[in-house]
C-alpha cells in the first residue's frame, strides 16, 4: 500500500477498504457521491481527516456530475455536497473540508479539485509537524526513559491520509529509539485498534501488545504505561475532545493514576464556533455492530443497545492537546513545568516576591500562565491557566484563576510573533520605570552607551516605553496593544510606572534572558546616571 491512504485517479478516489483488514486488502474505487456517502457511513473509510479528504473528493465528482457544456449546476452541486457533509455527524473534518471544498464549486470542477489536492497535500504535512510536537511533548513530560504508551481505536495513514497522528507520534519516538512498548486496546465494538493499529504498528516495526478495552485501567494500575495518547475528531473551544467511545474511560484512570493523557489531531478538528462538549452530537450506530461480530450473533435476539460511537472527554482530563501548531490545550503540559521552574527561579532572585508577577508562554491561540495569588516560590505545573489569546479569558473549567495582568501578556501576543512572556518585578528596573514614569501617560526610557543594549536588539541607544500604571490593568493592556500595533519595531521590553517591566521573546529563556539584560542595563543607569526621559510628543503620544 502506498503511504497515501487516499489516491485520486482520473476521476475515481482510490483507497483501502478497512472493513477487511488485516487479513483481506481490497481496493474500492469510489466514482460517485452515493459509493463515497456509503464508504463513510459503513467504515469502509474512517478516521476524522480521512472522510473529511473522502468528503472533499465527493465535492469534486458530485461538481464533474452536475456540470454541462462547461456550466455548472450549483445548486445541485451544493445540494450534494450537503448530503456528504451529512454523513457522519461527531467528526468535525467531514463538514471542514467539503465547506472548502464546495466554496470552489462556482469556479468548476478543476478549481473544486485542486483545492482538494491541496487539501490532501496539507494533510500529510499537517499530520507530520502534529506528531513532532506531541513527541517533543511526550519527552518532555517524561525525559531519559524508555517509553511505555497506550493508544486507543486507529489514528494511522488509515485515519488520516497520511502518517498519522497519535500514531504519528509513535513512529516519531520509535525513530527516535525511545519506544519501549505500545499497549493497543482492541477498541470494541469494530476492533479498529486490533484489526488496524496492530497492522500499522507490526508494518512500521513498532513493539506492541493487544488488549482488551477494559484492561487498560488495569495496566496503568500495574505500572505498563507511562503515558496514555489518542487522536480525536472534534475538539471544542474549551478544549473538551470527541474521541472514540473508551476514550472518557482512560482519560479517568489516567488521570487517577498520574499518567499524561496526550491528544493529537490537526487543527481542522478544532471547531471554535462549538463551546463545549456538551454541543457535540455524539452518532448513534447499529445495534448489530454490538449484538454480534463477523455475521455471528453474540447476544439474545431483540437485545436493546446503546451502542455511541464515540464520547466526549472534558478538558481539565487531559495534560495536552497537540496540533500543528503545537500544544494548543493543556495545563500540566511542558510548558507548565517550564513556567513553573523558571518562576521560582525568579522568585529566588526577589523578583517575583510573594505572589507579583506573571509568565506565560504561547500556545497556539491559547497562552499557558502562572495562575493568580500564588506564591511564585511554591508553583508547580498544576498552577498553570490556559487562557485565550484573544480574550484572555480562561479556557474551560480550570484549577486556577487567571490575574488581571494576563491582559498584558495576551496584548503582547496580539501584536508579536512572542511565544513567551515575562512580567518581574526586579527591583533596578521597577525603581527606573517608577522614576521615569507618569501617572496618566507614556514616557519613554531612552538608555545609552552600554554594550548590553545590543542583548535588547539595538545598537548604541534604546528607546523603552514606560505605561501609567492604571488601577484598571486591562487598560494597561489596552495601552500596550495600541503602542505595539502602532510601533511594530518597538524593542520586546517595556516598563510599567511602580509596576515592573515586561519582556518576551521566541521562547520562555529569550524573554527571561530579556528581563535579565534589562535589569543589568538599569542597574547601570541608576549607578552612572547615564539615561534620558521623554514626556509625551508627537512621537510618543499620550494614551490611555
Amino acid at each position: 500500500m502506498e503511504d497515501s491512504s487516499l489516491v485520486w485517479d482520473d476521476g475515481v478516489l482510490v483507497t483501502i477498504d478497512q472493513r477487511g483488514l488485516p487479513h483481506e486488502v481490497i481496493e474500492l474505487r469510489l466514482s460517485t457521491v452515493d459509493q463515497i456517502i456509503d464508504a463513510i457511513k459503513t467504515l469502509a473509510i474512517r478516521g476524522a481527516p480521512a472522510i473529511g479528504i473522502a468528503g472533499a473528493f465527493g465535492v469534486v465528482i458530485a461538481t464533474r456530475a452536475h456540470t454541462a457544456a462547461g456550466v455548472v449546476d450549483i445548486a445541485r452541486a451544493e445540494t450534494e455536497a450537503q448530503r456528504i457533509a451529512e454523513a457522519r455527524p461527531t467528526a468535525v473534518n467531514l463538514a471542514w473540508a467539503v465547506r472548502r471544498a464546495a466554496a470552489k464549486i462556482a469556479d468548476g470542477a478543476d478549481a473544486v479539485l485542486a483545492e482538494t489536492l491541496d487539501i490532501l497535500a496539507e494533510d500529510s504535512r499537517v499530520n507530520r509537524a502534529a506528531a513532532t510536537h506531541a513527541a517533543d511533548l511526550v519527552q518532555r513530560l517524561l525525559p531519559d526513559r524508555p517509553l511505555r504508551m497506550l493508544t486507543h481505536c486507529n489514528t494511522g495513514r488509515l485515519a488520516t491520509s497520511a502518517f498519522g497522528t497519535a500514531i504519528g507520534t509513535l513512529r516519531v519516538l520509535h525513530e527516535r529509539g525511545r519506544i519501549e512498548d505500545v499497549i493497543v486496546d482492541e477498541t470494541r465494538p469494530l476492533l479498529q485498534g486490533a484489526r488496524l493499529t496492530a497492522w500499522e504498528l507490526a508494518e512500521a516495526g513498532i513493539p506492541h501488545r493487544l488488549t482488551m478495552d477494559s484492561a487498560a485501567a488495569w495496566a496503568m494500575g500495574t505500572g505498563q504505561v507511562d503515558c496514555v495518547i489518542v487522536g480525536a475528531d472534534r475538539v471544542t473551544s474549551n478544549g473538551d475532545v470527541a474521541n472514540k467511545i473508551g476514550t472518557y474511560a482512560l482519560a479517568i484512570a489516567a488521570r487517577h493514576h498520574g499518567i499524561p493523557f496526550v491528544v493529537v489531531a490537526p487543527e481542522s478538528t478544532r471547531d471554535p464556533r462549538m463551546a463545549t462538549g456538551a454541543e457535540i452530537v455524539v452518532e448513534q450506530r447499529a445495534a448489530a455492530e454490538v449484538t454480534g461480530f463477523a455475521g455471528v450473533a453474540t447476544a439474545p435476539e431483540g437485545t436493546a443497545v446503546f451502542n455511541p460511537a464515540f464520547d466526549v472527554t472534558p478538558a481539565e482530563l487531559i495534560t495536552a492537546v497537540v496540533t500543528e501548531l503545537g500544544v494548543v490545550y493543556g495545563g500540566d503540559t511542558g510548558d507548565g513545568v517550564a513556567v513553573a521552574d523558571i518562576a521560582r527561579e525568579l522568585y529566588q532572585r526577589g523578583w517575583m516576591p510573594g505572589t507579583a508577577g506573571n509568565i506565560s508562554v504561547r500556545a497556539g491561540d491559547s497562552a499557558v500562565v502562572t495562575g493568580s495569588g500564588l506564591s511564585k516560590g511554591e508553583l508547580t505545573a498544576d498552577d498553570m491557566v490556559t487562557v485565550s489569546i484573544a480574550d484572555a479569558q480562561p479556557i474551560g473549567a480550570q484549577r486556577r484563576k487567571p490575574s488581571a495582568e494576563t491582559t498584558i501578556h495576551t496584548a503582547v501576543y496580539r501584536t508579536t510573533g512572542a511565544q513567551a512572556v515575562v512580567h518581574v518585578h526586579s527591583p533596578y528596573a521597577t525603581t527606573l520605570s517608577t522614576q521615569v514614569g507618569a501617572p496618566d501617560e507614556l514616557t519613554t526610557l531612552r538608555i545609552t552607551g552600554f554594550e548590553l543594549i545590543k542583548g535588547l536588539g539595538r545598537s548604541d541607544a534604546i528607546d523603552i516605553p514606560v505605561f501609567p500604571n492604571w488601577p484598571d490593568v486591562p487598560r494597561i493592556g489596552a495601552d500596550i496593544e495600541r503602542y505595539l500595533r502602532e510601533n511594530p519595531d518597538a524593542p520586546p521590553v517595556l516598563g510599567i510606572a511602580g509596576h515592573g517591566i515586561t519582556a518576551w521573546g521566541d521562547n520562555l529563556s529569550r524573554a527571561r534572558d530579556r528581563a535579565e539584560c534589562l535589569e543589568a542595563l538599569c542597574e547601570l543607569v541608576i549607578r552612572t546616571g547615564r539615561r534620558h526621559a521623554y514626556a509625551p510628543s508627537a512621537t510618543h503620544p499620550e494614551i490611555g
